[in-house]
């Protein structure tokens, strides 16, 4: 049900769910995974059903809207029944449902933050459809790490939305919505900024949640 990164006995671990089109394997999370297992936090990556379906029956449905995921992340929190601190989050959809849950989770005791890869604060080319609704009111330390030419959220426009006091954004100079930048024109490899990206989730955790990983 999961994979896992990072060293089995981190005082935080931190669940990782996929994209909409990308399996939990796919390279973007695996490296991502990769960097935050070797700044010290255990991470398990897991996949919603219709993506883990992909891979016994092979039809490429699309996935369910991002709300109907919501009670499976929950099912998954509890499956996992991490020891120690529980930071939730993921890949694009993934950030966005973790997004939607956590609030909840946070009240009852079962996370203390939020982390999303690349969040997808509209569709790409439709800057009108906003999905930040539900983050003007968030309660939840999170940290979102976003590429400044994201597709679906540039530097530019995210600085006009209404984002809760909690929500703190790391921006990678260049990155794309798997935070790769062009180095030519850059000066940034991809290695660089996932790097910058771990570093900076293990000093937010350390700050915000009182523990790192």
């Amino acid at each position: 049900m999961f994979l896992f990164d990072g060293p089995d006995n981190a005082g935080t671990t931190i669940l990782l769910a996929h994209g909409a089109g990308a399996p939990m394997d796919s390279p973007s999370m695996a490296a991502a995974a990769k960097a935050l297992g070797s700044a010290g936090f255990r991470v398990a990556r897991f996949e919603f059903d219709y993506m883990a379906a992909r891979r016994t029956d092979g039809r490429r449905l699309p996935p369910p809207r991002a709300e109907k995921l919501n009670p499976q992340y929950i099912a998954v929190v509890d499956a996992l029944a991490a020891k120690g601190r529980l930071i939730i989050g993921g890949k694009s959809m993934g950030g966005r449902v973790a997004s939607m849950v956590a609030d909840e989770l946070l009240a009852t005791g079962r996370i203390h933050g939020l982390l999303c890869l690349g969040y997808p604060f509209h569709p790409p080319g439709k800057p009108e459809q906003l999905r930040t609704a539900h983050l003007a009111a968030l309660r939840t330390p999170t940290l979102v790490t976003q590429g400044t030419r994201d597709e679906f959220g540039t530097r530019d426009e995210v600085s006009a939305y209404t984002l809760s006091p909690q929500i703190e954004l790391l921006w990678l100079e260049d990155g794309d919505h798997d935070l790769k930048p062009r180095k030519s024109l850059s000066g940034f490899s991809p290695a660089d900024h996932l790097k910058t990206m771990a570093e900076t989730v293990s000093d937010w955790a350390g700050r915000v949640i009182g523990h790192p990983g």
